[in-house]
């Protein structure tokens, strides 16, 4: 595991991540909820849903779509979200509300609620959401109809642990850059090549869509 020091005054933050092995992809808003769905020959639309009352639309692991998330500070005092897909890609705005395998939009969520629906894989998380203490930043894969993409009953979505705390942060074990602010630790993705699972502190999750899974 390689640890990163990021400066930024007399902010301190441990940012769980997750590494991107899929590499960057464009990516969009369907708003299907638990009820009825249009016919589609993509997948199988469960009774169950997530969180938000949206659909769970059931495909094969093979070739199923699959996202990463890094969330690292930024010099701002606000933190970056990286995205990264394997088998998907983000709609363009305007696309019509159907399901089309491999593709849709990601939504983030930030202890379970969402902040966004994104269209690109980067984005700007402000400082206010984000408060002294330990939250949950999570990004779940959407069709354009606004079901869940989901493998093995799981939707398809990663997530990673951030800790914000008002003290500095010493050194960490092998960390580069010397100097107060942010530590980041970074795991790798279980399952994917050369990959290793993270420590006990760390808890970087992927869901089923993802190698691994998560919560």
């Amino acid at each position: 595991m390689s640890w990163t020091k990021w400066t930024r005054g007399t902010l301190a933050a441990l940012a769980v991540c997750l590494l991107l092995p899929f590499g960057p992809a464009a990516c969009a808003a369907g708003e299907a909820h638990g009820g009825t769905i249009a016919p589609s020959p993509v997948g199988k639309v469960l009774d169950d849903t997530d969180e938000t009352g949206r659909n769970l639309r059931e495909v094969s692991g093979k070739n199923g779509p699959e996202v990463a998330v890094e969330v690292v500070p930024d010099s701002a005092g606000g933190w970056d979200v990286r995205l990264a897909f394997r088998h998907f890609r983000c709609s363009p705005p305007g696309t019509r509300p159907a399901a089309a395998i491999g593709r849709g939009l990601a939504h983030l969520f930030v202890d379970g609620h969402r902040v966004a629906r994104l269209r690109t894989p980067v984005y700007h998380l402000a400082a206010g959401l984000v408060p002294h203490g330990t939250h949950r930043i999570t990004a779940r894969l959407y069709a354009d109809d606004g079901t869940v993409w989901a493998v093995r009953g799981r939707p398809v979505e990663s997530a990673a642990d951030i800790t914000v705390s008002d003290a500095t942060v010493s050194d960490a074990p092998g960390s580069g850059t010397p100097g107060s602010g942010a530590t980041v630790s970074s795991a790798p993705v279980p399952g994917a090549p050369g990959s290793a699972a993270g420590a006990d502190t760390a808890r970087p999750t992927t869901g089923t869509g993802s190698p691994g899974t998560g919560a």
